[in-house]
């Protein structure tokens, strides 16, 4: 495993004055190098063939338009670890997103990556829900308040989401809601009949209570140079074709479901504010975290992640309840459009930018060893 001396020793051998942002193209990648090229960095895409066009074409950089300086082409995203001499060569720095961890294999990251991560390499796989200590068990352990789960679908005595990716694409979700053991069989055995989901993911699918709140993510900045917890913003996601669904008339939404299944794909974020009477509770919520990921995997995380879950009301009182949780930059740039940053900085800062910031701060301290993995 590359482990943060590795990365460490390989910054031994880049040159400081010319650094280069490197992200995957997808996900985050413009709000990273939009805020790279704040601070003075050089940006970088690495593009899957047919999916460049957003890099090579409409944000490239051109005078004094666009934000993507140079892409590297490869057929399949996962094919970046064949071109880490050339990003080592160009004193690269990969800022990680969701993209990095859906295409690319796991273990190759880890092992085989021989190119500095902005961020806590090896905490991404504990986003999966059937790996070992995983987010579930970070924010037990954090006394972070999370849904029932249940472990036997014998067990459902209230309504429950089924988290179960799809067949085709893993990275999706098929998930389903059920209120009851026979509501769980019959919606499962749907599925499976249709293909949608297979067995063996619906084995190691995660049975959660349904909480009725106000779904909010919260976004959060650790920096290490300045040993400080920052509220980024919070957003909610737009998610296909629920959306779509819940625009209708209820009587119409029982209609078409018979006919179509609900879908949760993420098609993008848009921006919510909270009550600044709970932003002290917001804070509490990501100190934990940061304090035990410190602990259960040093050095803990470094930099962007969100916890992401519902405002509920419990006993006349809001209270936030978490659902899962991004160990890397959050795909919303849309974060910078609260004013959490504004209270803090005197403006409003996107994730890109910060991250600009960060590194550009670690390099001027020498402390740049401290923020890569």
């Amino acid at each position: 495993m590359i482990t943060q001396k590795d990365a460490q020793e390989i910054l031994e051998e880049y040159d400081l004055d010319n650094i280069t942002i490197g992200v995957l193209g997808g996900h985050s990648a413009l709000d990273v190098c939009h805020g790279a090229k704040k601070y003075g960095f050089k940006t970088l895409a690495v593009c899957q063939k047919g999916r460049e066009k957003t890099y090579t074409k409409y944000f490239k950089t051109r005078g004094k338009k666009g934000c993507i300086d140079d892409i590297i082409l490869l057929d399949k995203f996962r094919d970046v670890v064949k071109v880490q001499k050339e990003l080592r060569e160009r004193n690269t720095i990969f800022i990680h997103n969701r993209y990095f961890w859906v295409y690319c294999d796991f273990n190759e990251i880890e092992n085989d990556f021989r190119v500095p991560i902005f961020g806590t390499r090896t905490m991404l796989k504990l986003e999966e829900r059937d790996v070992p200590k995983n987010q579930y068990y970070l924010l037990k352990k954090a006394g972070i308040r999370i849904p029932k789960i249940f472990e036997n679908p014998k067990d459902i005595d209230r309504l429950v989401i089924v988290k179960v990716n799809e067949a085709l694409r893993g990275y999706e979700r098929a998930f389903f809601y059920a209120a009851s053991p026979e509501d769980y069989l019959k919606k499962s055995n749907e599925l499976l009949k249709k293909g949608s989901i297979t067995k063996e993911d619906l084995e190691k699918a995660v049975i959660e209570e349904y909480v009725v709140g106000a779904p909010v993510n919260f976004n959060y900045f650790y920096s290490v140079i300045d040993d400080e917890l920052e509220l980024m913003g919070t957003d909610t996601r737009r998610q296909t074709n629920l959306d779509g669904l819940l625009r209708l008339p209820a009587n119409e939404q029982l209609e078409i479901l018979k006919y179509l299944d609900v879908k949760l794909v993420e098609t993008g974020h848009y921006a919510v504010t909270t009550k600044e009477s709970i932003i002290e509770k917001i804070f509490i919520l990501g100190e934990k975290f940061v304090e035990i990921s410190k602990k259960e995997h040093p050095p803990g995380i470094i930099g962007a992640f969100a916890l992401q879950g519902a405002v509920a009301a419990y006993k006349g009182r809001e209270e936030p309840v978490i659902f899962d949780v991004s160990m890397r930059i959050p795909g919303s740039p849309g974060t910078r459009f609260t004013p959490h940053t504004g209270y803090l900085y005197g403006k409003t800062m996107s994730y890109g930018e910060r991250i600009g910031m960060e590194i550009r701060n670690a390099i001027e301290q020498k402390r740049l060893k401290e923020i890569v993995t």
